[in-house]
């Protein structure tokens, strides 16, 4: 990799940790604090949500009619997810031992907090329950095939690629042979230092 581009990286990084801590302390104007799994906000705070929250029935009558004819199908995507899940779970817990690489930890990317928020009944927690759910297990996903593929086959393609993953820019340009086997051993060494 050269040096401006390493430097763009460097750049890259450190503005995304500005972001992190930016996005922090407008959550802590918020008014609400983590404590372990538990999301408590203040108790004007919870006042405030409870008076908001619309009862199910008022809910029911606003509620638009194409989600109600759709909503099997997006329901009926969740055998896909979980066998997906399954899948992919039994591979990275048998394989990724084998290999060396750091399993991924799934409660890193499967978050379930909306249930918490008091604004919303019942139904729209279901809701946001299965789409923590959905979202969360394809970054788990992408982040065991980014791992994989960062063992395998850390080479970046020769035309642009949309929506790549974080690992993809320490991957080795299309067409660098130079000390291929060596440079894809030292990658795979540090798939087993993760975090």
């Amino acid at each position: 990799m050269n040096e401006r581009i390493s430097q763009l990286l460097a750049q890259m990084a450190t503005l995304e940790a500005e972001l992190v801590t930016a996005m922090h302390e407008q959550q802590s104007r918020m008014f609400f604090q983590i404590k372990g799994k538990r999301v408590e906000f203040e108790s004007s705070v919870k006042a405030a949500h409870r008076k908001l929250k619309m009862n199910f029935f008022r809910w029911l009558v606003s509620f638009r009619p194409q989600n109600l004819i759709t909503g099997p199908i997006i329901y009926g995507m969740i055998v896909p997810l979980v066998l997906l899940d399954l899948c992919v779970s039994f591979y990275q817990w048998s394989c990724f031992p084998i290999y060396g690489i750091t399993k991924v930890r799934r409660a890193d990317y499967l978050v379930f907090d909306r249930r918490q928020l008091q604004y919303l009944n019942f139904i729209e927690k279901f809701h946001c329950t299965y789409c923590e759910y959905g979202n969360g297990l394809v970054g788990y996903w992408r982040e065991i095939l980014a791992r994989t593929e960062a063992y395998f086959c850390p080479i970046k393609h020769a035309k642009k690629v949309m929506g790549t993953h974080a690992r993809y820019s320490q991957f080795l340009d299309y067409g660098d042979a130079t000390d291929y086997e060596a440079r894809l051993e030292a990658i795979r060494v540090s798939l087993g230092k993760l975090k």
